[in-house]
């Protein structure tokens, strides 16, 4: 069982990186038909955390280290 334990950790990081994803892309395209600005994307709530998770990820893992 403790071999399985991070392979399924990983395989629900994927998952949620891929929900998240189709998420983001599905307002991206929604903003583009809306013929608002590029960036009017990341404003929406997955832009939002897309945005977090890029700027405290590398913190996160700083302060583990």
């Amino acid at each position: 069982m403790e071999k399985f334990l991070p392979i399924i950790q990983v395989v629900c990081a994927l998952a949620a990186a891929t929900i998240l994803g189709n998420w983001f892309l599905t307002e991206v395209r929604k903003t583009k038909k809306l013929g608002k600005p590029w960036y009017m994307a990341y404003l929406t709530t997955p832009g939002i955390i897309i945005l977090l998770l890029i700027f405290l990820l590398p913190l996160i893992a700083y302060n583990f280290r």
